[in-house]
């Protein structure tokens, strides 16, 4: 069973919040994260995105970043921008996004959840995304940005955080610069506090990475080593956790994650075209933008044309948690056997544009010469990723795509 914990957040102050919060560092580049700090001296992008103090062209990864977000970390202490909660807590963070709200509890997640298989993933991660998150951890000695989790839903949850949100006012509501609304509220009933740990206990058998798995990973790795290191250690000190937003999987929607490819392999459009009917079903749908509406059937954008794509029988397997994905039916298919594009990690004749961006964007990189050929997938569900992730597998690169983003600087767990 999940172990989650409450703990002593460190938070901006309600008139602040606006300023001092931000989306997540590996949404930007470097020149996009200074201009959305510009004129914003509290913003946490001055910990997530140092290298915005420093002279351009700094190297990100140098100590001399990590050490600015050490001095930045401090001064927003100092300076009051933020402030630690003197009790531990959970705390409820939603996001609007398109009318539809979702509820998470944000606790602190245990280390060794992650190695006995507790918290369940369903993505590969590169040692070099784990150690930058690492050694950012390491230097602040906090878990500056939050995890992303998921859980079958449990009802009795489900009403603790109903009963708060109706009855107790927000601590912070605001609607962001990304168009979505962040709420927040403090869980200050210890009596409560100490029944959602009870509910995680008995009642939730396996958390699931949904966004944040080289966060996870690192979290939980600085976790293992601080505790072999120190032979006092009993497991539990602060630093064998870190913090999670976890929402139940029936409020979560994953949103379709799309491929632009730079060429045809030496294909002319034709011989292409009649490549891809081997496979699937085509038919033009014109010049206007068509959106997949079910399970294998995709849709192409090519020389100024949309064509919807069905899956043959026999290039999926729907009682396989693996075969059934859309993903792997058009990595296998298309961009593996006609392509000629094997390895989607690598490769730098495949892009990947978020569903959050529009069909449109695939429309403009095509059009404007970029890219040769467009592909929209019908997006994964929820119950496909916990299947996933039940079964020991990992779905292909670049599969899922969640919206709204967690946004970074609501609440911050030190590890001391």
């Amino acid at each position: 069973m999940a172990v989650v914990k409450p703990f002593k957040g460190l938070r901006p102050p309600q008139e602040l919040v606006e300023n001092v919060s931000c989306l997540p560092y590996d949404v930007m580049n470097s020149a996009e994260a200074a201009e959305m700090a510009k004129g914003k001296k509290e913003s946490l992008l001055h910990v997530t995105r140092a290298e915005i103090d420093l002279p351009e062209g700094t190297d990100t990864h140098s100590e001399v970043v990590y050490e600015k977000a050490v001095e930045n970390f401090k001064k927003m202490q100092s300076e009051g921008w933020l402030v630690q909660d003197e009790e531990a807590k959970f705390y409820i963070y939603a996001q609007t996004m398109d009318g539809r709200t979702q509820y998470g509890i944000v606790g602190c997640a245990w280390y060794q959840d992650y190695f006995n298989e507790i918290i369940k993933k369903h993505e590969l991660t590169r040692p070099d995304k784990e150690e930058d998150r690492m050694v950012l951890t390491n230097y602040t000695n906090a878990n500056i940005e939050p995890v992303f989790f998921s859980y079958k839903s449990v009802d009795e949850i489900d009403q603790i955080v109903e009963k708060i949100v109706k009855n107790q006012a927000a601590d912070y509501d605001f609607v962001a610069e990304d168009g979505f609304g962040h709420h927040f509220w403090t869980i200050n009933d210890a009596a409560v506090n100490k029944r959602i740990e009870e509910l995680f206990e008995t009642k939730v058998p396996f958390m699931y990475v949904a966004d944040g798995h080289h966060r996870t990973a690192a979290a939980s790795r600085i976790g293992k080593e601080r505790t072999e290191n120190n032979p006092n250690s009993t497991g539990t000190e602060e630093h064998c956790y870190f913090m999670s937003v976890i929402f139940p999987d029936n409020q979560l929607k994953i949103i379709d994650y799309n491929r632009v490819v730079k060429d045809l392999n030496g294909l002319d459009k034709e011989d292409f075209m009649n490549r891809l009917v081997e496979k699937f079903v085509i038919q033009d749908m014109g010049t206007d933008i068509y959106k997949p509406s079910s399970l294998h059937e995709f849709s192409m954008y090519i020389d100024g044309h949309w064509y919807k794509m069905n899956a043959l029988p026999g290039t999926y397997n729907d009682n396989d948690p693996i075969e059934i994905l859309d993903v792997n039916v058009l990595s296998k298919y298309v961009l593996d056997d006609i392509l000629g594009i094997s390895d989607l990690r690598t490769s730098k004749r495949i892009d990947f544009v978020g569903g959050i961006r529009g069909l449109g964007e695939l429309k403009k990189r095509v059009d404007s010469g970029e890219m040769a050929v467009a592909f929209a997938l019908y997006p994964v569900s929820m119950d496909q990723l916990i299947n996933i992730s039940d079964s020991g597998n990992i779905m292909p690169p670049k599969t899922t795509w969640f919206e709204p983003k967690l946004r970074s600087g609501l609440v911050i767990h030190k590890l001391d």
